[in-house]
């Protein structure tokens, strides 16, 4: 019988995880991800306006006083392990596996903080937009447990976001739109040859645009919300009538706090008979304004 060869490559082939780009559109807050809990002002309500000037000697009424109130968030801390790595391991595979290790950790932490980050920055209360396009059913391209039809998203439902940030007086610069991949989809299918050409030629890889339309800087991820048919943030269990969601906002009015990876290692660890190593990181996030504007939800809607 012939002696046939076999080879382990000396790398190993690393998970997959979200796309989080999109996250550099934000007020960065990295600098407080020591404190409990960043306060966050936000002015009063403007001062009326007159006409006219009062007449020589007519009294002026009493000046008014204007009330401030913040907006307060909280910084939580992830972490992620402990993992046993053997002195076998260490010494027979032909990968670092302590290596390995370590880089599933950072990406495994920056996928679930950015993750709950987005929730942070839902506008509860605030802005949504429900998908306005054709009916179509669900084949397993919606929520985990979603069944029955949505609507599309289409470059209308776009130009109607669009017109919600101009009545709110939001700047044309730094508006961002974050999509899933199966919202993504439907919203390329909805252009022509050359609007899809263009909206293409208008992407950077470098900043993870993928994309721009009426305005806004698209951004794509392989899951950002799952809400409920009226466009409340999922928090129970699955259900049927479960709603994919995007989100738009722009730079000024979402923040971001994000500290550094701490990583934790027990070396020679006589119960593990091995190193054992953990990772924590600080993090924490918030729409910048108690009116929520300048972020708006948009969501599938329900025939």
């Amino acid at each position: 019988m012939a002696i046939q060869k076999e080879i382990w490559i000396n790398s190993i082939i690393e998970g997959l995880f979200p796309d989080n780009s999109f996250a550099s559109k934000s007020i960065d807050h990295s600098e407080f991800v020591d404190n409990i809990t960043v306060h966050v002002p936000n002015a009063g309500a403007p001062p009326a306006v007159t006409e006219d000037v009062p007449a020589d000697g007519a009294s002026i009424a009493v000046a008014e006083r204007r009330t401030d109130v913040p907006l307060d968030y909280n910084i939580t801390s992830w972490r992620v392990g402990p993992i046993r790595i053997t002195k076998a391991e260490e010494v027979e595979l032909s990968y670092n596996k302590r290596e390995s290790v370590i880089k599933g950790f950072r990406v495994a932490l920056q996928g679930k903080i950015y993750g709950e980050l987005l929730k942070s920055w839902y506008p509860a209360g605030g802005s949504k937009l429900a998908t306005g396009g054709d009916s179509y059913a669900l084949a397993g391209d919606g929520a985990p447990s979603a069944t029955g039809n949505r609507l599309k998203l289409v470059k209308a439902d776009i130009r109607k976001l669009r017109t919600l940030f101009d009545k709110q007086d939001i700047p044309l610069e730094g508006r961002n739109l974050l999509l899933d991949a199966e919202l993504y989809g439907q919203l390329l299918d909805s252009l022509t040859d050359t609007e899809s050409a263009a909206f293409l030629a208008s992407a950077s890889a470098q900043s993870g645009i993928v994309g721009k339309l009426y305005g806004f800087d698209v951004y794509l991820r392989s899951t950002v919300l799952t809400v409920t048919a009226t466009g409340a943030l999922k928090t129970g269990a699955a259900a049927a009538t479960d709603c994919l969601a995007g989100l738009a906002w722009s730079t000024q009015a979402v923040s971001r706090a994000v500290g550094e990876v701490t990583m934790y290692e027990n070396e020679s660890d006589p119960h593990n008979f091995g190193d054992v190593i953990s990772a924590l990181v600080r993090a924490g996030g918030k729409y910048m304004r108690n009116d929520k504007a300048g972020v708006v939800l948009l969501y599938q809607g329900t025939p």
